[in-house]
């Protein structure tokens, strides 16, 4: 008989053990996990795919949560609202083993909320997990896109235009700005048609400033704004400003002397030629 020796371990026998070791392994974290973390789930209620509410500003908005808890142990999950004004009657809802919650919730639409498309999230957290479910709502109400430009002010020492754009609409505006200049002789300023960094909801005002640099030295100037906005019809608005810097009135006023004296000379000459007696 052929006696069996304890030596180092095969691989299948290397592979079987490791296998075992990972089982053991995975059964022990199963076992850790509290009740219902991996199979609880929140949707709206009906089995939707998405929370859809729709309704005028102002009013108040409701729908339903669906929290399902399949496990043996009961679960308290926290409920939030992200990119809407979204309230509950509880911040946190407990829901008994094996046993669906049907939770409540409110979006309140103010009145300045613009008619449209608008989207938020609906949150629930419980045992280490997070769910998001997806809110849409829409405002309804008439489409009415008006802006204009106000309080126009043009700086007489720097150049620097000062005004404030106004929402007098229902929607939200992305302005674009054109401003021109005109002075005693023609276009002092010319600057096209151009987006500005910012959107004005409805009744919302910014009030901006447009640098000049190189203003004119001695010049009576008329500043014209003009800003549109999809669907908006044009706004215009325009100040005045007489520039007139120390260089330029000093320079000025020598031009002035120089030509004083210049038809002085020339009166001086004429009166000098007809006084001269003639030749006899």
């Amino acid at each position: 008989m052929r006696r069996r020796t304890n030596g180092p371990p095969g691989p299948r026998t290397a592979a079987r053990s490791g296998l075992a070791l990972a089982a053991t392994a995975l059964l022990g974290a199963v076992a850790a996990a509290p009740p219902g973390a991996r199979e609880w789930t929140a949707a709206p209620a009906a089995g939707r795919p998405y929370a859809y509410l729709e309704g005028p500003a102002g009013s108040v908005l409701q729908d339903t949560l669906s929290v399902t808890n399949p496990g043996t142990a009961p679960l308290t999950v926290r409920l939030t609202g992200q990119g809407a004004p979204v309230s509950f009657a509880a911040r946190s809802v407990t829901v008994p083993a094996r046993t669906r919650a049907d939770v409540p919730f409110a979006v309140t639409v103010t009145a300045d909320t613009p008619p449209g498309e608008h989207r938020g999230t609906v949150r629930a957290v419980a045992a280490g997990r997070e769910v998001s479910v997806d809110l849409r709502l829409r405002v309804s109400g008439p489409h009415l896109a008006a802006l204009t430009v106000e309080d126009v002010h043009l700086d007489d020492t720097t150049g620097t235009v000062r005004y404030t754009l106004v929402n007098r609409g229902t929607t939200v505006l992305a302005p674009r700005l054109a401003v021109r200049a005109e002075g005693l002789l023609g276009t002092v300023l010319d600057r096209p048609d151009r987006p500005l960094p910012l959107t004005l909801r409805p009744g919302e005002r910014a009030t901006r400033t447009e640098a000049w640099p190189d203003p004119p030295a001695l010049d009576s100037v008329t500043v014209r704004l003009t800003a549109t906005a999809p669907g908006a019809a044009p706004a215009t608005a325009r100040a005045e400003a007489a520039f007139a810097s120390g260089p330029a009135l000093t320079g000025a006023a020598g031009l002035l002397v120089v030509a004083a004296a210049g038809a002085g000379y020339a009166v001086r000459r004429r009166g000098k030629s007809r006084t001269q007696p003639e030749a006899a």
